[in-house]
């Protein structure tokens, strides 16, 4: 297995000094996938679909890329991924889908402690004769817990709506109940994984979920992200895509414009650094993703508990399920005077609501001024931590 100084040395981009932690918000990327990206160019930057020969290779890298990207959120046999520019775009185009499917009338159900990417899509279903009804958070822990979920669940709900990890709380939360409770009325299950997926392993056939989403950008590769469905799901819909595309002809017909093809080339890339991190199979990565960033995680919130004006937003303790993207609260010092220290020394963290504005705001914090936010990585270093805490700890104390 490689070492830390292997790792890093394996991203361009960590060879300054400045500190990246704000990976919450998009990481760094190896250059496994910056010299896939550049070797596509050079070579089959083209058209898919012809004959010619770098357009059987362009072909074949898109496919590839969709391969990979279903055996990396475990799909298995049961679903397909669709690729496209972001998260928010994809589910925004899930709803528009769904829109055109479902009777007038359908009740959708949304978690409050969504990113808005997973929250306004169905909102502005509102407009359009749905019945949209908020799952309210626990005020104390943020979290939409499943036996709130059940007296908002009835023969009319069609769709469910979560996260796996709130990028604000950064704790794994129970999918698989909630599910299952869903499934028993008839509904379907849309799942935001974007905080979850840069840190373990992804089993969407396993949690038995409809539709799972997460952001490439954010898991060391190209800004793009990728939408898993069952097939049961995807066939249901007729997508967004030219009236003479199958509509069983999956994923094309969910990929309006064809997708970003060089971004493909740099999936496949990201397949190598994992299987480089992992010394063999890419699925053995996550295993030691995650015990890079315990430590981290554990050292990071011990140092904030040693501050009574901090209140750490979610939950405060170290351990399995805890991902290392931490946020916080000072009773006197503004999130941006925390975050402005840090960049004035070469610290990448980051200050605001992060669009979990409803969700700050229902745990009685002023989303205008939201939270200071370090979200860490398996890339990043004991030494990068004490830099952080030797800045902080006069602010804090």
């Amino acid at each position: 297995m490689p070492t830390l100084h292997e790792i890093r040395a394996r991203f361009p981009a960590l060879a300054t000094e400045f500190a990246f932690m704000d990976n919450a918000g998009g990481s760094q990327v190896p250059e496994d996938v910056i010299d896939a990206v550049g070797d596509y160019y050079r070579s089959s930057y083209v058209q898919v679909g012809a004959d010619y020969p770098a357009s059987v290779a362009a072909t074949r890298t898109v496919s590839e890329a969709h391969s990979f990207v279903e055996r990396l959120m475990g799909a298995g046999s049961s679903g397909k991924a669709i690729l496209g520019s972001s998260t928010s775009a994809l589910l925004r185009m899930l709803a528009d889908a769904y829109a055109e499917a479902l009777p007038a009338g359908s009740e959708i159900v949304v978690a409050e402690s969504g990113h808005e990417a997973n929250v306004s899509p169905w909102m502005h279903l509102r407009k359009r004769g749905f019945e949209v009804k908020l799952w309210p958070i626990d005020p104390k822990s943020g979290i939409c817990r499943p036996e709130t979920l059940a007296p908002l669940l009835s023969n009319r709900t069609r769709l469910v709506a979560m996260p796996h990890v709130s990028n604000i709380l950064g704790g794994v939360e129970d999918i698989e109940t909630p599910t299952k409770m869903a499934h028993e009325v008839g509904a379907r299950v849309v799942v935001d994984g974007v905080a979850y997926a840069p840190h373990l392993a992804m089993q969407v056939a396993d949690w038995g979920v409809d539709w799972y989403a997460f952001s490439t950008y954010k898991v060391f590769a190209p800004h793009m992200a990728a939408l898993y469905g069952t097939h049961e799901a995807q066939a249901e819909l007729e997508g967004p895509g030219h009236f003479f595309v199958p509509r069983e002809d999956v994923p094309y017909k969910f990929e309006l414009g064809g997708v970003n093809h060089e971004g493909c080339a740099g999936l496949l890339g990201l397949e190598r650094y994992l299987s480089f991190l992992a010394g063999g199979d890419p699925a053995g990565a996550w295993p030691k993703i995650e015990a890079l960033e315990q430590p981290l995680t554990a050292e990071l919130l011990g140092f904030l508990a040693r501050f009574p004006d901090v209140r750490v937003v979610g939950r405060a303790e170290a351990g399995a399920g805890r991902l290392p993207t931490v946020s916080f609260v000072h009773r006197s010092r503004t999130s941006k005077s925390l975050a402005d220290a840090a960049a004035a020394e070469g610290i990448g963290i980051r200050w605001g609501h992060f669009y979990s504005y409803r969700l700050l705001a229902a745990m009685g914090i002023v989303p205008e001024e939201g939270v200071t936010r370090v979200s860490l990585a398996h890339t990043n270093s004991g030494e990068e931590l004490e830099k952080l805490f030797s800045v902080l700890g006069p602010l804090l104390g």
